[in-house]
């Protein structure tokens, strides 16, 4: 990529406490949670890890003040107003109804590259339209199981589409459901409310913007968010290839959309063109944050927000969002876990080091709010977490 010489140089603190501020996380570095919705809260962070639909639960409610689950799930199924669909890197997500268009048309834009499966199991890209095509109209105005979608696909399309060939937990999986998450991706289904223990999935009858415009728009929502990133902490973000994101963000930086700045440990990184103010210091303050949390995922460089043992103690083989973490003065200084029975939550913390009486109290807070976003009521223990990753 060609680029021309950095003006403005960003220490990691500065860039750290611009990225809590964004993500509604640390009072004293951002303006308060209060009033914020849950679809504005999951639009700051670009979109909250659904997998656990109670982690994303957390990760909206400790960011919006007053938000608790219902109120999330309330958002999601009854106004609609935010969406559970197939999001970056191919894993569920909740989005703001609203920036769907925009998700739509920039994940469909994201080359595919090889496919992993077997060489007999493998689908054409006639056979992929095919069965995104059967996947919208047999979704539209439904809300269909796994097991009604795969019949429907069939009908419409063949039997090859049902043809048992993908390895899954201890059972294979018919042909066609290798693409339901790029059929999400283009906008063809999300997720519905359950029936009963069964997942459902309607069409959400939205209509993708054009790749290149949504694509440009989302590197600017994610420079916002989580710059200076590079080119590779984008690609690495979203799951997309190197090579394609180096060349998106130097035909954006021709066009003038974004500039380059000099950022500590990575070099030139970039920000949206303008967006080059940055708090004085670091933010100071003790905050939870659950499994898969947005921040902890997409920040870069990941060694600097997990600094020392925490790369080790927080980390999965180098995989972030596998443990809920605590952020002592926005770094992550500790593990934590929850175990829930009825309404009682034990909340286990393990902590790097020491704790002063200030931070204790805060930690006692933020163990407090966790309780409040669950409807629950939780004891704290600080003590060793004896659970392994995502448990």
């Amino acid at each position: 990529m060609t680029t021309r010489t950095s003006t403005v140089t960003v220490a990691w603190p500065e860039a750290n406490a611009r990225r809590l501020s964004r993500q509604h996380l640390y009072p004293a570095a951002a303006p308060s949670g209060a009033g914020l919705s849950g679809p504005e809260a999951v639009g700051a962070m670009l979109g909250a890890h659904a997998q656990v639909l109670s982690a994303a639960e957390l990760s909206v409610g400790l960011r919006a003040d007053g938000v608790t689950r219902t109120g999330v799930r309330t958002a999601l199924w009854t106004d609609r107003t935010l969406v559970k669909t197939f999001g970056p890197r191919g894993t569920v997500h909740l989005l703001p109804a609203g920036d769907l268009p925009l998700w739509t048309g920039a994940l469909s834009a994201v080359p595919t590259g090889t496919s992993p499966f077997a060489k007999d199991a493998r689908m054409t890209p006639d056979q992929v339209a095919a069965v995104v095509a059967a996947v919208a109209d047999a979704l539209t105005g439904r809300e269909l199981t796994i097991d009604e979608l795969t019949d429907e696909v069939v009908a419409r399309t063949g039997p090859w589409a049902g043809d048992p060939v993908m390895p899954a937990f201890r059972t294979m999986w018919p042909r066609w459901r290798q693409v339901l998450h790029l059929a999400g991706h283009r906008g063809a289904l999300c997720y519905a409310p359950n029936r009963g223990r069964k997942a459902t999935y309607t069409n959400p009858g939205s209509t993708p913007l054009p790749g290149p415009q949504a694509v440009a728009a989302l590197v600017e929502r994610y420079l916002h968010a989580y710059g200076p990133a590079t080119p590779a902490h984008f690609a690495k973000w979203l799951a997309a290839p190197k090579r394609w994101a180096d060349e998106l963000f130097a035909a954006l930086a021709s066009a003038g959309a974004i500039e380059e700045v000099a950022f500590e440990d990575a070099g030139v990184a970039w920000v949206v063109a303008g967006d080059t103010a940055f708090p004085d210091g670091p933010v100071r303050g003790v905050r939870l944050l659950p499994y898969f949390d947005a921040f902890t995922i997409a920040s870069q460089p990941r060694e600097r927000l997990f600094p020392g043992a925490a790369y080790q103690r927080a980390l999965a083989g180098g995989q972030a969002g596998n443990y809920p973490v605590l952020l002592v003065d926005g770094e992550v200084a500790g593990v934590w876990h929850q175990r829930r029975a009825g309404r009682r939550i034990a909340v286990t913390v393990e902590t790097l080091a020491p704790l002063r009486p200030a931070q204790l109290r805060a930690l006692e807070e933020q163990v407090e709010r966790v309780a409040e976003v669950l409807e629950a009521t939780a004891e704290l223990a600080v003590g060793k977490v004896v659970v392994g990753a995502h448990a």
